[in-house]
C-alpha cells in the first residue's frame, strides 16, 4: 500500500505541476490579451482622430473646388466679354480707317 501511496503522490505532484503550468499560461495569455486590447483602443482612437481630420480636409477641399469652379466661370465670362470688346475695337478701327480714307479722297482735304 505504501507503494501505491507513493505512485498516487507522484500523480498528485504531476497534476499540481500541470495545473500551475496552466495557470502561468493563463496569466501570460491575460497579459497578451490586455496588451492587445490596449493596442486596439489606441488604434481606434487614432482612427477616430484621423477620420475627423479626413472630414475636415474633405470639407476644405470641397470648398476650394467650389471656389475654383466659380473662378473658372468668372474667367470664362470675362474672357468672352473681352473677346467681344476686341472684336468691337477691331470693327471700330476698321470703320475709322475707312472714314479717314474716304476723307483723304475728298478734294478739299487734299493738300498740294
Amino acid at each position: 500500500m505504501t507503494q501505491q501511496g507513493a505512485v498516487l503522490q507522484g500523480y498528485n505532484n504531476e497534476l499540481v505541476k500541470c495545473i500551475e503550468d496552466l495557470c502561468m499560461q493563463k496569466e501570460e495569455l491575460n497579459k497578451q490579451i490586455q496588451q492587445a486590447e490596449e493596442e486596439k483602443n489606441k488604434l481606434q482612437h487614432e482612427i477616430q482622430v484621423l477620420s475627423e481630420q479626413l472630414e475636415c480636409v474633405c470639407e476644405n477641399l470641397a470648398q476650394k473646388v467650389a471656389s475654383r469652379n466659380e473662378l473658372d466661370k468668372i474667367l470664362a465670362e470675362t474672357e468672352a466679354a473681352y473677346m467681344k470688346i476686341l472684336d468691337s475695337s477691331r470693327t471700330l478701327l476698321n470703320v475709322l480707317k475707312k472714314e479717314v480714307g474716304s476723307l483723304k479722297r475728298t478734294p478739299e482735304l487734299k493738300t498740294n
